[in-house]
């Protein structure tokens, strides 16, 4: 392990909605693992999860693979974080078991009273190294890789895969009613296990409400460019409507930016579309824009959406995963099915030209988001999750954490300073 500066500024929320509705008795120490250091859906989760707790003096430290926009995220915020090399997505056997081994090490080291494991590698592997470290667990499953969409043969291996290591789970997480019946379909899991949270987005300035009704509409998607998003599907969909006066951003970077720009030259889009990579400032672009649009091929709940509908932006996106849990077809969006060209093209040009129906569609998602979808409820119940898993191990009414009654783990070890990341080599 070698030392790597971390953040001076001290966590703070702009946002008291953020809070509990009192203050905990006793301060939780959680250890949060993700594989990615980019910023996506579940690394936007952990990094406001983490800022809460902390905000509520509970102490935190996220586990992460590599180093990125994500780390650096963390280090701007003063969270601190760990980075290992050898936690990477794909399947890498010697990465795995380094990966494996190392994470188990360090929560002997770190002793937190709880992991709490996001995405899908980062789950698999942390759930079996807190088992061999004696630490409690749990797993937020931000969609599942055996989704639909993904194909029959990767469904089975990806399901086989999280049969397994289910057990080690003391609750699972899902993001989505339709994530919790999903893997209960293919036997991933109990259903004691389960407990439903949206996902929730923090309220941000009224300024960075978007006017759906603007002329010409300016379409917004924002997803990284890999085989789960369908960016092909939707310029497809829009060469159809190379007639209307409308303008698309697409924020988000990956493996298949280059295929999708060649695509958009192709098509003749490529004046229309704008490619706008990683960006930091969403809720500005979705603040300039008229439609939001998120096209897929399977999601779990997707927090893009919930951003688009705290802006006031109508929505139109696949029917996939948990989308329609969020997005009402005809009242706050349109929902299209998974790859229908067609559907998606006439979906589109109804909003395009319609501002009075883009306006009506926007209003709506504005007040479902106020109503369900903020950032405090969904803190809430997390923690009352992480609560009731150290409550039902017993630790809460000892003060002490369950592992710390393993005879065999009875000796701390030094813990990661609040004032540095460390890397791991």
């Amino acid at each position: 392990m070698t030392p790597m500066s971390g953040a001076k500024e001290k966590p703070k929320s702009t946002h008291d909605e953020s809070r509990g509705s009192q203050q905990p008795e006793t301060p939780l120490h959680v250890a949060y693992l993700i594989t990615r250091s980019d910023l996506g859906g579940a690394s936007i989760h952990v990094r406001d999860l983490s800022r809460a707790m902390i905000r509520d003096g509970h102490r935190v430290v996220v586990l992460v693979g590599g180093s990125g926009p994500f780390t650096e995220e963390l280090t701007r915020l003063g969270i601190p974080f760990e980075a290992s090399k050898h936690l990477v997505r794909e399947v890498s056997p010697w990465n795995d078991l380094v990966a494996l081994f190392h994470i188990a090490k360090r929560l002997k080291q770190i002793k937190p009273d709880l992991l709490s494991t996001h995405s899908p590698k980062a789950g698999w592997l942390g759930r079996v190294a807190a088992w061999m470290a004696g630490v409690p667990v749990i797993f937020t499953a931000h969609g599942w890789a055996f989704s639909e969409g993904v194909g029959a043969t990767k469904q089975r291996l990806y399901a086989l895969a999280e049969r397994l290591v289910a057990r080690f789970a003391l609750k699972i997480i899902a993001v989505s009613d339709h994530d919790r019946e999903l893997a209960l379909q293919f036997g991933v899991g109990r259903p004691g296990q389960f407990v439903t949270v949206h996902n929730g987005m923090p309220e941000v300035d009224d300024k960075l409400r978007a006017d759906p009704s603007s002329e010409p509409p300016h379409l917004v998607m924002v997803a990284r460019m890999e085989a789960q998003k369908d960016h092909t599907t939707l310029l497809q969909a829009l060469k159809p409507l190379a007639n209307l006066d409308w303008t698309l951003s697409l924020v988000g970077a990956g493996p298949l930016l280059a295929d999708t720009r060649r695509l958009a030259e192709e098509l003749g889009l490529a004046r229309r579309v704008t490619f706008m990579g990683e960006r930091r400032d969403v809720a500005e672009i979705l603040a300039g824009g008229q439609i939001f649009l998120l096209v897929s091929n399977h999601e779990g709940f997707p927090r893009s959406i919930l951003e688009a509908m705290r802006a006031g932006l109508p929505v139109i996106a696949s029917d996939v995963g948990g989308t329609r849990e969020s997005v009402v077809d005809g009242e706050n969006g349109i929902l299209v099915q998974r790859r229908d060209v067609d559907g998606l093209t006439r979906a589109l040009e109804k909003l395009i030209s319609n501002p009075t129906l883009r306006k009506r569609m926007g209003d709506i998602g504005r007040r479902s988001f106020l109503e369900n979808f903020q950032f405090a409820t969904l803190y809430a119940k997390t923690r009352n999750v992480y609560r009731s898993v150290l409550q039902e191990r017993g630790s809460m009414a000892t003060g002490e954490s369950w592992r710390d009654s393993r005879s065999s783990l009875n000796a701390r070890a030094g813990e990661p300073r609040t004032d540095a990341a460390r890397v791991a080599e």
